[in-house]
């Protein structure tokens, strides 16, 4: 059977077949790319995405804060969107951000700017391209709140400016085709008192420390919280803070955070999840959303 690397377009970014992925993850888990495609920058991505066979699936990751990739690897290309994308641009009262960039660093310039609104983001996991996707959120602000304007490509490489009305956000979602890769957005960002941004900071990174468990292998919030709930508080009610399978666990600090507690593998996070999910409904009646996006195939389908 003929390679798939060898069916894809000529780029001047790296291909990897076979390539691990466990370690791109905060999970620490999960089985290898069939391809692994690093862009050199925004071109290398377009003409790559215009030239691939139509029917070779397209997985995109970023440091996979929020992400359970599963023991049997991701069939097909997986784009990781690295340094090459991580670009930081203040204007008068805005900023772009190209989607690589890691959303504590977005936090961290707007700072070192005087520009305010964008605190919230010291106490998200992940880069800016995950963030757009799920309308990341946390401290009271979400990407909702502050975005003006997206880029992306699309799933036959044509170049794509996305509206904030175009976004159609929601909790913790938006309407965007999973097929489209985003690339970059234009933030508000208006001048604020460095004192002030600064201390807003670091009260969410004292909150976060003090309430979750962000010094072990984690994928961040699991589920997303139901409609006038909290999942943590529902977890814990079902009576599964601590609950373990495997080398997974949750947390007895923060009970929507699932653990890696050194040897798990990604069906023992997953098997976890979906018990909590599974006793959470026969306790309360609530249907838990996954919030951490499960990728892959499992074990037993491992991509050849």
């Amino acid at each position: 059977m003929r390679r798939l690397v060898d069916r894809l377009p000529t780029v001047r970014g790296t291909y990897t077949e076979n390539a691990p992925l466990a370690k791109h993850t905060w999970l620490r888990v999960g089985g290898c790319a069939e391809v692994l495609f690093e862009p050199a920058d925004t071109q290398d991505l377009l003409d790559f995405m215009a030239d691939k066979p139509t029917c070779v699936a397209v997985t995109v990751i970023g440091v996979a804060s929020n992400l359970l990739i599963r023991d049997g690897g991701i069939p097909g290309v997986t784009i990781r969107l690295g340094r090459a994308f991580s670009e930081i641009d203040f204007s008068d009262s805005e900023v772009r951000v190209e989607a690589g960039a890691l959303d504590i660093e977005v936090a961290r310039a707007a700072l070192a700017n005087g520009r305010r609104g964008l605190e919230f983001l010291i106490g998200v996991p992940g880069t800016i391209g995950g963030a757009l996707r799920m309308n990341a959120g946390a401290y009271g602000s979400e990407i909702a709140d502050i975005m003006i304007e997206a880029e992306a490509i699309d799933c036959i490489g044509g170049y794509q400016r996305i509206s904030h009305q175009q976004m159609g956000f929601n909790y913790r979602q938006t309407a965007i085709s999973n097929g489209w890769i985003f690339i970059a957005a234009r933030f508000s960002a208006v001048a604020g008192e460095i004192t002030e941004i600064k201390a807003r900071m670091d009260e969410i990174r004292a909150e976060r420390e003090a309430s979750q468990p962000i010094r072990t292998r984690t994928g961040g919030s699991t589920f997303a919280n139901p409609d006038g709930a909290k999942a943590w508080q529902l977890i814990d009610q079902a009576g599964c803070r601590g609950l373990r399978i495997g080398g997974a666990q949750v947390s007895e600090k923060h009970c929507n955070f699932l653990i890696n507690t050194g040897t798990a593998s990604a069906a023992d996070i997953e098997a976890l999840g979906e018990e909590v999910r599974r006793r959470v409904a026969a306790d309360s009646g609530v249907d838990l959303r996954w919030e951490i996006q499960r990728v892959g195939v499992a074990a037993d389908q491992e991509v050849q």
